[in-house]
């Protein structure tokens, strides 16, 4: 894929953000994590490499929440409103987009449903989006891969 720049925001306004890079995974999420962090029934990323996160406005108003014991999971939000915003993956070398936080319009669409076997019983079955039982083994960068399962 090729470069591409989205900027997004927070709920309140307060926090602004732009990423450039390039966009290799579009995923619906539907681990444990995920659920609690979105409070739905998955969380819809999108996964950057060789990308750059500059913040606007609103840095100051940033607080991170890393998972104890997981390798990966964390997430990024805006102290006034709760809303989560991209951040830096450094083990992935990559950002992560929560999708919902975009304000431009994304030109590319969701690859598919991960984690599917850890859904709620209640979660959207409509689309005919692919769906892996977990992480999609062959289809994320050997990095992201590894033994942390719902480590989305």
């Amino acid at each position: 894929m090729s470069q591409l720049t989205l900027k997004g925001s927070c709920l309140c306004g307060a926090v602004k953000y732009e990423v450039t890079g390039d966009p290799q995974r579009f995923y619906h999420c539907h681990c444990s994590r995920c659920r609690k962090s979105s409070g739905t029934g998955h969380a819809t990323n999108i996964l950057m490499t060789q990308a750059t996160l500059a913040f606007s406005h609103g840095e100051p108003r940033l607080k991170r929440f890393k998972l104890p014991g997981a390798e990966r999971f964390s997430r990024q939000f805006c102290t006034e409103c709760g809303s989560p915003v991209a951040r830096v993956v450094p083990a992935l070398n990559a950002v992560v987009i929560p999708a919902g936080s975009l304000d431009d319009h994304v030109p590319i669409k969701p690859q598919g449903r991960i984690y599917w076997d850890s859904r709620t019983d209640w979660t959207c079955d409509g689309d005919t989006l692919p769906r892996f039982p977990e992480g999609p083994s062959g289809l994320l960068p050997a990095i992201v891969q590894g033994p942390a399962a719902g480590d989305g």
